[in-house]
């Protein structure tokens, strides 16, 4: 099949990407993902993550672990990611966050002009049909981002006891700066047909393009290899049911398979390091020493707390008693406990007073989570996470063998620059100060996993290393920049070859102070604005194909 684009993976920056380069009817585009439709009630029910980000069993959900980490006591990390159309935004928690305005600025000071807050701006905007639009915020976009439905009220307790800690109580955390305390904005949709559901990348970009004749949206279809003529890439190979075919792009080949699959393929298909390469047997293309290298992760802590109050997540018999209430009022007014994000309270707090933007983010959950929810508790409660938002740690991503269907050795490193402990031990002391607080207090009962007031810093140690692991952040892997081991340039072509590019959170040289979906689709929004740019404007003559499911 020959196409003028071949996109890989069909996440949030494949989803998006896809829908924006086929709105030009004479060029082609073949979309290919590992994954389903990513349309089922499991993925559009927002309560339903909780179902799906264990990998127990694996629905949506590549479910990858880590090497064994020694900052964590040589711990294997569990490492959830979306595999359907829309990706990690069709089993995530929907919280919409852009990241602080220095993020980008630091970007584009370092190696990557015209990736600055105000550069970047657009694409946000130009994405989002915020139900608050406003000059920051778009109204006209595909990605709808909403108010919360139902926000429990041991939420808003959080937003008070923080508020009564010191902190500012802030009503958006999207306008380029970030700290303080309030409610999460999230990605479901607001309109009278799909209110309340999720809004995942597909569903904003690709599920409503059907009959978009010049767009071929490829399930259930593993790419194995990148094809080249010499240095140009032509095309991939896949393979779909059990089939071997090509896929041949006579402009360019776009990886959007994310941090871990976008350097993963560029290592199977000779472009990295040689020292991950030639030991497997295969040919080398390209020496790019930085492919795999700079992974950098969100590495996360979590307070737990019993409550005898039963208006949360729990497993308890009045759970079981009220589960019908909460069923009728999400298909009568798509409200109610099924509509929750589950992560409701967002605090982006500052853990010394020296710095110029917060350090430390904080996710307030309606639930006990142990484990990644792969272990529940009986009864109910609620956590506090924190997470270290600019870690100092650098991973990688590597082949562990030739094998392209192989899942790939991930090595975060977590914990391997100490300042992320510290980091992280100053932002669990905040964070439970804002628990101890009225009137959040009213609501505790046993604080769970051994942690209690007037711990010393080495016990704080000892509870990290014994529990903390990701919150699903990982970026950098295929890193943007000018110098001699930047993967792309700011344009996002692959340095070294050509017609090959990376579109997806892997290129982000650093790794931004919040969640990264929203980031993450941003990034293909300004890609397909490049890729257009780029393009001679006439069509290639490649064949046609109308939407396919494998």
């Amino acid at each position: 099949m020959n196409f003028d684009y071949c996109i890989v993976g069909g996440g949030s920056a494949g989803a998006a990407l896809a829908a924006r380069l086929s709105e030009d009817p004479d060029v082609s585009v073949c979309l290919l993902e590992a994954g389903g439709r990513g349309d089922s009630l499991l993925v559009r029910l927002p309560a339903a993550t909780v179902a799906m980000i264990s990998g127990r069993p694996k629905l949506n959900n590549w479910a990858l672990w880590t090497t064994r980490q020694a900052g964590l006591n040589r711990r294997k990390g569990f490492q959830p990611r979306g595999k359907a159309l829309g990706g990690s935004s069709a089993i995530n928690a929907m919280l919409y966050i852009r990241g602080h305005r220095a993020d980008y600025d630091g970007w584009a000071r370092n190696g990557c002009p015209g990736w600055g807050w105000d550069d970047v701006l657009p694409y946000f905007l130009k994405a989002e049909k915020n139900i608050r639009p406003d000059a920051l915020h778009g109204g006209a976009g595909p990605l709808h981002v909403s108010d919360q439905r139902a926000p429990r009220p041991i939420s808003k307790a959080f937003v008070a006891a923080a508020a009564a800690c010191g902190h500012r109580v802030r009503d958006d955390f999207n306008r380029g700066e970030t700290e303080g305390v309030g409610l999460y904005q999230v990605t479901q949709f607001h309109d009278a047909q799909r209110r309340g559901e999720r809004c995942s990348a597909a569903a904003a970009y690709l599920h409503p393009l059907k009959n978009r004749p010049n767009l071929a949206v490829l399930t259930e279809t593993r790419a194995t290899k990148i094809l080249f003529e010499g240095k140009r890439a032509v095309g991939v190979a896949c393979v779909q049911g059990g089939v071997e075919r090509q896929v041949m792009a006579s402009r360019e080949v776009i990886l959007s398979a994310g941090a871990f699959g976008s350097p993963h393929l560029l290592q199977l298909s000779g472009v990295g390091r040689s020292e991950d390469i030639r030991p497997h047997g295969l040919a080398m293309v390209h020496e790019s020493p930085g492919v795999g290298q700079n992974l950098q992760d969100h590495l996360d802590f979590i307070l737990s707390w019993t409550t005898a109050d039963a208006n949360n997540f729990g497993i308890s018999l009045a759970a079981a008693r009220n589960l019908v209430g909460h069923i009728k009022s999400w298909r009568r007014e798509r409200g109610g406990m099924l509509a929750t994000p589950f992560s409701e309270g967002a605090g982006f707090l500052k853990t010394r007073p020296d710095l110029d933007r917060p350090d430390a983010q904080l996710h307030f959950v309606i639930g006990i989570v142990d484990n990644h929810a792969r272990r529940l508790h009986l009864g109910h409660g609620f956590c506090l996470h924190v997470c270290a938002l600019h870690p100092f740690s650098r991973g990688r991503v590597f082949p562990k063998n030739a094998n392209p269907l192989a899942a790939p050795g991930i090595d975060p490193a977590f914990l391997s620059d100490r300042r992320d402990l510290e980091t992280l031990i100053r932002g669990a002391k905040m964070a439970r100060d804002i628990v101890m607080t009225p009137p959040l207090q009213l609501f505790c009962g046993e604080e769970l996993f051994g942690v209690r007031g007037g711990m010393t810093d080495d016990e704080w140690e000892t509870h990290i290393r014994a529990r903390a692991d990701t919150i699903y952040h990982p970026v950098g892997t295929c890193r943007m920049g000018a110098d001699a081991e930047a993967v792309v340039d700011p344009e996002l072509r692959v340095r070294g070859v050509e017609a090959l590019r990376v579109v997806d959170a892997s290129i982000m040289p650093t790794l931004i102070g919040g969640n990264t979906n929203a980031p993450t689709i941003m990034i293909a929004e300004k890609a397909a604005d490049m890729i257009r740019q780029s393009a001679s404007g006439t069509s290639s003559g490649a064949a046609h194909y109308a939407l396919a499911d494998g």
